[in-house]
């Protein structure tokens, strides 16, 4: 189907265009030393995913302060002062994907760019700017106070981009997850682009599995994969 019917597109932010798991795995390995160096990445994302799948404490990524005292006790780690409150606070150094930047101001030429994301709106600010400020629109977890994939997120926006004469055919929700954002958003009619990051992994890293992949609309390993298709039938604006 054609890029031109679209009027907006709708991110996933953490995990499409921000690497968490680099992140998170970043700040473990950096606050327990010695002691994680013999853990491999996919065992510090697998304690970190199924820690996360616990809703009970709050708004992400505040409970990320919860998760890694759950990630400290599972892995065996060493108690380090500040080290949990310091996993949430090291979203402000979370590096975006190599391809981000230079893809959204791309993409940002033919359509209205919107932030659909389950993190809070302190957090999304210090992501907005490491991916220097791409977004016409934000909608956060404090905004719909449910998370993905929880439909009602996705009513939320949909109503909220009504308001901007954009309205349910007019969007391309574009995203990593599988089971944040690719299954639910295509069951309830969203057009969607499943920006597979982890193509040639193993596994679901810090996301959690599906029994089933959902099979999107398009389907790109990189955002800058979009971007090109975009530009060859639109041409680069």
């Amino acid at each position: 189907m054609p890029f031109r019917q679209f009027k907006a597109l709708t991110f996933d932010v953490v995990g499409t265009l921000i690497d968490f798991e680099r992140g998170i795995i970043n700040h473990i390995r950096a606050v327990a030393g010695d002691a994680a160096q013999h853990l491999s990445d996919d065992v510090i994302l697998e304690a970190y995913r199924y820690s996360r799948a616990d809703k009970s404490s709050g708004l992400y990524p505040d409970d990320l302060v919860r998760v890694y005292k759950d990630i400290e006790r599972k892995l065996q780690l060493p108690h380090v002062p500040g080290a949990a409150e310091g996993l949430k606070d090291s979203v402000k150094d979370w590096p975006a994907f190599p391809d981000s930047v230079d893809a959204l101001k791309r993409l940002r030429k033919h359509f209205r760019l919107v932030a659909m994301t389950n993190a809070r709106r302190w957090a999304l600010d210090h992501m907005a700017a490491t991916l220097e400020q791409p977004f016409d629109e934000r909608v956060t977890v404090d905004d719909v106070r449910f998370e993905k994939p929880d439909p009602q997120f996705f009513a939320f926006a949909r109503g909220r981009l009504s308001t901007s004469g954009i309205f349910f055919e007019d969007i391309l929700h574009v995203a990593q997850s599988q089971y944040h954002d690719i299954g639910v958003a295509k069951k309830i009619g969203y057009t969607v682009a499943w920006i597979e990051r982890r193509k040639g992994l193993k596994g679901f890293g810090g996301t959690l599995e599906v029994p089933e992949l959902t099979k999107p609309d398009y389907h790109y390993a990189t955002l800058g994969e979009l971007a090109d298709a975009v530009e060859a039938e639109l041409g680069a604006g």
